[in-house]
């Protein structure tokens, strides 16, 4: 059983690898062996202290690596991964962690500069651009990837008042199982995840009037009470869904699929 979850000799690559899940999908991949790299925009968590942070967590010294990445700018993400295949080594697992969202509004009232942004950000920065780049140098080189996306409870329904997100989450369920069915030729397996909700600094002031308190906002509450599970999720949750989807012997036969970790958010009825 433990030869199955083994990612010793594989190098994997995480967008938004200095986010909450991110850094918990970094920390996962690490006690299983891989090597990670870690993009990011560095914008709201310094990668110094993630990578730090991960190697007092994990042991793994040396085993770490991050990069200042624009993953909507494909300059930038093209510049960045051969930046790593020449220093580091091909990454053999993507994982696209990038995403999160700003603001509520009536559809009537969106912003629709921001919409774009927030579509751009979790669709074309969160998918599109890295699956493009990375996928076509593994075709080109005959290398059998995984690629694991972050797809959300909103892909399945969707949450009021954030309908850029919704939109692109909606639609990152929907590219993960079209570029599975593409990709398959080639062996490159895609997968997602769809968390429910994780505490993390994007959503904290959604969720939570005081968080040192846990008093928790409206909108927190009606999650709660929408989740049969009676609470959040911890990042440590995602580990043994992230692992398995990782691993080629423990799910080389799955692709085009998402998988929820929400506490039975979406099989809540009445």
């Amino acid at each position: 059983m433990i030869e199955l979850f083994d990612l010793t000799g594989e190098i994997i690559l995480i967008t938004g690898g200095t986010g909450v899940i991110g850094s918990s999908f970094a920390k996962a991949v690490l006690h299983a062996g891989a090597e990670v790299i870690l993009w990011s925009r560095g914008k709201s968590t310094s990668p110094e202290e993630v990578i730090k942070n991960l190697e007092e967590k994990t042991g793994k010294q040396g085993k770490i690596f991050s990069f200042k990445v624009d993953t909507s700018d494909r300059e930038a993400v093209e510049t960045g991964f051969r930046e790593i295949v020449d220093t580091i080594g091909i990454p053999t697992v993507l994982i696209n962690g990038v995403g999160g969202n700003r603001g509520k509004s009536s559809f009537i009232d969106t912003d629709l500069d921001l919409f774009e942004e927030i579509l751009k950000l979790n669709l074309f920065g969160g998918l599109v651009i890295p699956t493009q780049v990375i996928a076509k140098y593994w075709i080109e080189h005959k290398i059998e990837g995984s690629i694991i996306n972050l797809a959300s409870s909103a892909s399945y329904v969707p949450l009021s008042g954030v309908w850029a997100y919704d939109a692109a989450k909606a639609a990152v369920m929907n590219l993960t199982a079209a570029t599975a069915k593409e990709f398959a030729p080639y062996k490159i397996r895609v997968n997602a995840i769809a968390p429910g909700f994780f505490a993390g600094i994007q959503n904290r002031s959604l969720l939570y009037e005081n968080y040192g308190k846990k008093t928790l906002t409206e909108r927190g509450k009606a999650i709660i009470n929408h989740t049969p599970f009676k609470r959040f999720g911890n990042p440590e949750e995602l580990h043994g869904t992230v692992v398995f989807l990782a691993s080629r012997k423990a799910s080389g036969f799955i692709t085009g699929v998402t998988i929820s970790v929400d506490g039975g958010y979406l099989v809540d009825n009445i």
